[in-house]
């Protein structure tokens, strides 16, 4: 866990990303059909007003302290990290799990929801792999009295059925991707043919910070939190800076959130920790960052899982939420920049984390955020945590959405 310790920060610039084209580098920009054009460039517009709004900027402030309960929990885990076997280590996670939804989600979707209103929009179309996001949107549109349809993959209903229910109970029309894999990229597709045809009257609230531009920035922005409050109370907590910051990462929303206000800071490691399936070395991964290759998808060029003719990859992840075959822009850059390190943790050892965590603290985290637990329980068994560092690792969601797989995959039934 050393790579990104040390980079030039002349090459990460926080106000020169994106630039005015929408580009992390040479990632990024804005590959979809004629027709959705014209609502990207009135997205970005809006956005822009938005964010120079001191009464749109309030609302929201306002609304993440009394609706979200924000600021989250920084919650320092010492028989966690006992359980390292690593001299003077201290663990803190970022508790999102603790956020209304229960998920990182509730940010990036109560600030496109609050957008959408002020664009005249009356209804919100949006995709889901776990179904946090989904219930995320679900709830805010119940909030905001906003029609609500939310796409997911056939698959990943199944595997997901709670989050199906909490959805539907919230009122949104929840509709099956039966198409290709059945999951999180088919679910992507089927929202943004809605989307193209109601342009008029609805908004697509994407859930990621991939896609074209201008949503890799929103999403981002919305997302920092994450970070900006992390930052300020492990500051306030150890007197300094973390050694380590560690965060899964699918789409990437809750890792460059959480990166981003740690970004400039060069004593700071930044961790994304990917899903490795059963091995990389099987195929049966979701692990775009370490094993892909740079390509276009859902609008963004970005690192994702392809063959030789271009053609995405079918990915494995136990964590819905990771099950997706490309990641974000600003992911990409950092990648290419050296400024956050990749890695990737099996099906197995993010199943591995969630019985400790939950043995060791009574926390039982979503397997999206027990891949980076594994990850950190692993590297501190090969002997490669240093002593006595501190590391900040965000906890993205909370586990109820993955009782019936983890109950079936180590034995609990």
């Amino acid at each position: 866990m050393v790579v990104g310790h040390g980079v030039d920060q002349s090459s990460y610039r926080h106000e020169d990303l994106p630039d005015g084209r929408g580009r992390f580098g040479r990632f990024g920009g804005r590959y979809v059909p004629e027709g959705l054009m014209a609502a990207l460039i009135e997205l970005g517009s809006a956005y822009e007003q938005a964010r120079a709004d001191a009464g749109f900027v309030d609302e929201l402030a306002e609304l993440m302290r009394a609706r979200v309960g924000r600021p989250t929990l920084l919650h320092q885990v010492p028989r966690f990290a006992a359980r390292l076997g690593v001299p003077g280590v201290k663990v803190y996670l970022k508790r999102e799990d603790t956020a209304h939804t229960g998920s990182h989600k509730i940010n990036n979707a109560l600030g496109q929801g609050l957008l959408a209103k002020r664009m005249g929009k009356r209804r919100i179309v949006a995709e889901t792999g776990a179904g946090q996001h989904g219930v995320a949107v679900a709830t805010v549109c119940a909030m905001l009295d906003m029609a609500c349809t939310i796409y997911m993959g056939a698959d990943d209903m199944e595997r997901q059925r709670h989050n199906v229910v909490r959805m539907r109970l919230l009122g949104a029309d929840v509709r099956a991707a039966e198409t290709g894999s059945r999951r999180l990229k088919e679910a992507i597709s089927e929202s943004v043919r809605d989307w193209v045809a109601h342009v008029d009257s609805t908004h697509y609230l994407f859930g990621t910070a991939a896609g074209p531009a201008p949503y890799p920035r929103i999403v981002r922005d919305f997302q920092t939190i994450i970070g900006v409050e992390a930052r300020a109370q492990i500051l306030a907590a150890e007197g300094r800076l973390p050694d380590y910051v560690l965060a899964c990462v699918g789409g990437g929303s809750n890792a460059v959130g959480t990166f981003h206000p740690f970004a400039a800071d060069p004593q700071v490691r930044l961790v994304g920790v990917e899903a490795a399936g059963h091995g990389i070395g099987t195929g049966a991964h979701a692990a775009s960052l370490s094993a892909g290759s740079p390509g276009e998808m859902d609008g963004s060029f970005s690192y994702l899982l392809q063959d030789d003719d271009g053609q995405i990859a079918v990915t494995h992840s136990v964590a819905a939420g990771l099950d997706y075959p490309g990641v974000g822009p600003e992911l990409s850059y950092l990648k290419e920049t050296g400024r956050v390190q990749y890695a990737a943790a099996t099906d197995a050892l993010a199943l591995r984390g969630l019985q400790i965590l939950s043995h060791s603290e009574g926390i039982i985290a979503a397997l999206e955020s027990a891949h980076a637990v594994g990850y950190l329980l692993d590297v501190a068994e090969r002997g490669e945590l240093p002593h006595d560092s501190v590391v900040l690792l965000c906890l993205s969601g909370r586990g109820d959405k993955d009782l019936e797989v983890a109950a079936q995959r180590l034995g609990l039934g």
